[in-house]
């Protein structure tokens, strides 16, 4: 058997992540002492084991149980059909922000005279085959990834101080 932190140290993860695994149904403890203490067995770590497994996989949360906890492996093959097919969506989301700045390095001029305004940019967003959904996850991702250098190439496109905080805040809330 074996407490909380070890078997977070054994695992190469905090003892919040277990914690919140417990909080999600995924994993609880083979024995709780009266002292509140939580103990685990082989068969606990293995499910850690299997948890983290798939959260490398990229399988969200609410999808984990299932997959632990099925009957046949048609549950399994479903599952992880679905998250193949969300990865690759996301790849060609990738693949399509590429193209945009691809197509704005080609243009470089346009930047340094700042002669990109916020329309001219989503033109070469859209010109690019990215969706009003695909231009939110990319300020999403440039908020989280930079925050600093988001903010200095929305001054760029010349966007009024009230709409740059607007996005920027819905930015950080995802």
């Amino acid at each position: 058997m074996q407490t909380i932190s070890q078997l977070a140290k054994q695992h190469r993860v905090s003892r919040t992540t277990i914690l919140y695994y417990e909080r999600e149904g995924l994993l609880n403890p083979s024995y709780r002492a009266e002292n509140g203490y939580r103990w685990y067995g082989e068969n606990e770590a293995k499910r850690l084991s299997a948890i983290l497994a798939y959260r490398s996989y990229g399988v969200p949360i609410n999808k984990i149980a299932p997959l632990l906890d099925r009957e046949d492996d048609m549950t399994q093959e479903h599952i992880l059909r679905d998250q193949f097919n969300a990865l690759e969506n996301e790849i060609q989301r990738l693949r399509q922000q590429q193209k945009a700045i691809v197509i704005l390095l080609e243009q470089p001029r346009l930047l340094e005279q700042n002669m990109v305004t916020k329309e001219r940019w989503v033109d070469i967003m859209v010109a690019a085959g990215m969706r009003e959904e695909d231009m939110m996850n990319w300020h999403k991702q440039f908020e989280k990834m930079e925050p600093d250098a988001h903010q200095e190439f929305l001054e760029s496109l010349n966007i009024d101080e009230e709409e740059i905080t607007r996005i920027r805040t819905w930015s950080k809330e995802a």
